[in-house]
């Protein structure tokens, strides 16, 4: 009787331990770029533990190393916006404690959010939410440690490419949303505004300038020439008689 309930469990057990060691890869690049950029070593543990926040991470030491904190801050509000409406759809699960909630919102990414929602039991959703969410937050620490080990061992961890690892997985991440025409038009358009202001903008306003991209879905569609689509069944019938 309790092997069915308990056979869920280690799936989820696998998914974590699956989803902790690529995070501990991905917080091994933040973590060494960081060292790489001069940034004092304090730096990406306190953003690690504080912040929590991945993507962001990675661009906020960036553009902090580039001398643009203020846009570092824009930037980090404009991409974790997307917590607004994960906070809502998992208030629930989260559990009503002030305490819950505020270690749950800290504990909050994409993972976290669509390995919960993927759950229909309230009790399953719960120990989801926290299991993914300590695993992550855990593993992401870990990687961050390594890194800055690493890089101050290593030298100059550029050379050996890991700037390019968190480019590279959100690159992984975002090609099957590319199927969609809009979702390829907005982003082609984005990135052309950005690559063409960076020479004449400081370091991160390119980035921000790219949201101009979404105005590309305002934009008029050709139509159909005439005789195609809707005129096809009319000839038939036509042909027909």
């Amino acid at each position: 009787m309790r092997t069915p309930s308990r056979t869920p469990d280690r799936a989820l057990l696998r998914d974590a331990a699956a989803i902790a060691a690529a995070m501990v890869a991905v917080g091994g690049s933040f973590g060494a770029i960081a060292i790489s950029y001069g940034l004092p070593v304090w730096v990406p543990f306190l953003m690690s533990t504080a912040v929590f926040a991945g993507g962001a991470q990675f661009l906020a030491v960036g553009l902090i190393a580039a001398g643009n904190p203020l846009a570092a801050v824009l930037a980090g509000l404009l991409l974790n916006a997307r917590h607004l409406p994960f906070g809502l759809a998992v208030s629930g699960t989260v559990g009503p404690r002030l305490r819950d909630r505020l270690i749950g919102s800290h504990l909050m990414t994409d993972e976290v959010v669509a390995f919960t929602l993927a759950e229909r039991d309230p009790a399953r959703r719960r120990r989801t939410y926290w299991l993914i969410g300590i695993t992550l937050f855990t593993s992401w620490n870990l990687g961050t440690a390594l890194g800055v080990w690493l890089g101050a061992a290593a030298g100059d961890p550029v050379s050996f490419g890991l700037d390019a690892a968190f480019p590279a997985a959100l690159i992984a991440l975002i090609l099957p949303s590319l199927r969609d025409r809009d979702t390829r038009v907005v982003a082609l358009v984005g990135a052309a505004v950005a690559v063409a202001l960076t020479p004449v903008l400081p370091a991160g306003l390119p980035v921000l300038c790219a949201l101009l991209g979404l105005g590309a879905v305002f934009l008029p569609r050709p139509r159909a020439p005439r005789g195609t689509g809707a005129g096809r069944p009319v000839a038939a019938e036509e042909a027909s008689c």
